[in-house]
């Protein structure tokens, strides 16, 4: 199962920075407009703290500390550094699944007290598919707004 996980990942992320690349303008990548409220950058930047956060300082004690409203309030990120980012953050998802055990995939997680009972294998399926859920929003920002 983790290498499953490492390797969907992988495969979501490249293709966050595969659509951050894929803008004509860089400047498009931070436009919000009739009632699109996150703009791509600031989607790719919420996607990097909310896996550092959950699956880097939670489940591999890597220290990182998270500034969640900064995720959605920084703007004019080059993309070159949000790359950088992405790819940092890949290394970190496979090294943290590399060395959790079978055996921690079948842990308790809880992110609150009075949330339903979840193993972490559990939890990390529900994290691959909020980055899933992101980067359908980033193609359909850049197909919406970086027209030629």
């Amino acid at each position: 199962m983790r290498q499953s996980l490492i390797k969907l990942y992988k495969r979501d992320l490249n293709a966050v920075k595969k659509e951050l690349k894929s803008y004509h303008k860089e400047q498009v990548i931070w436009k919000i407009d009739k009632g699109i409220s996150n703009c791509a950058g600031n989607l790719a930047l919420h996607l990097v703290g909310n896996l550092n956060h959950f699956i880097g300082a939670t489940l591999g004690n890597t220290g990182y500390i998270r500034q969640r409203d900064l995720e959605f309030s920084q703007k004019n990120v080059p993309v070159v550094d949000m790359i950088k980012m992405l790819e940092d953050t890949e290394k970190m998802i496979e090294l943290t699944l590399t060395n959790l055990t079978d055996e921690d995939l079948q842990k308790e997680y809880r992110r609150n007290p009075f949330e339903d009972f979840m193993t972490t294998e559990y939890f990390l399926l529900h994290l691959k598919s909020h980055l899933a859920y992101h980067l359908g929003q980033i193609n359909y920002h850049r197909r919406l707004f970086d027209k030629n």
